[in-house]
């Protein structure tokens, strides 16, 4: 039995996203970062990026990503702006589909139980361990200096 691809797209994506690199990284992001739990990550835009922001942290403002975490231990869902990550990404000077990626780690960090807000450095730790694993460039908790 086939399971359900770890990435969707609320919109067809522009031909020059390069989708098969972000399938292949959230399949990667599974195993090895949430292995055993389902993840699945929606690729949206900004206007959906912010209705999901409002209704569920009461932030009225488009965001990069947002992470929803299942049951305990359960993976859970992430919703990534791919306008956000176009922005970011020209901003830190790297290709989109990289911002993704970042984006993409960030939030399966939350959703295997991590916060950087509350946990003294170690999600900011883990991040950066991941990143060089996966040779990423520079994570958003050390972009931000978020701890």
């Amino acid at each position: 039995m086939k399971s359900d691809p770890p990435i969707s797209y609320r919109r067809t994506p522009p031909p020059s996203l390069n989708t098969a690199r972000l399938e292949e990284f959230a399949g990667t992001v599974g195993k090895r970062i949430l292995p055993g739990r389902q993840f699945h990550c929606m690729i949206t835009g900004d206007k959906e990026s912010q209705e999901l922001n409002r209704r569920f942290r009461r932030r009225n403002y488009p965001t990069d990503v947002l992470s929803f975490p299942a049951e305990e231990g359960a993976g859970g869902e992430l919703a990534i702006s791919l306008g956000r990550a176009r922005a970011q990404a020209r901003e830190f000077g790297h290709a989109v589909e990289d911002e993704v990626c970042i984006l993409m780690l960030h939030g399966a960090l939350h959703l295997a139980g991590m916060d950087h807000e509350t946990d003294g450095g170690e999600m900011a730790h883990a991040e950066q361990r991941w990143r060089k694993k996966l040779a990423l460039p520079v994570g958003l908790i050390a972009r931000t200096g978020a701890a």
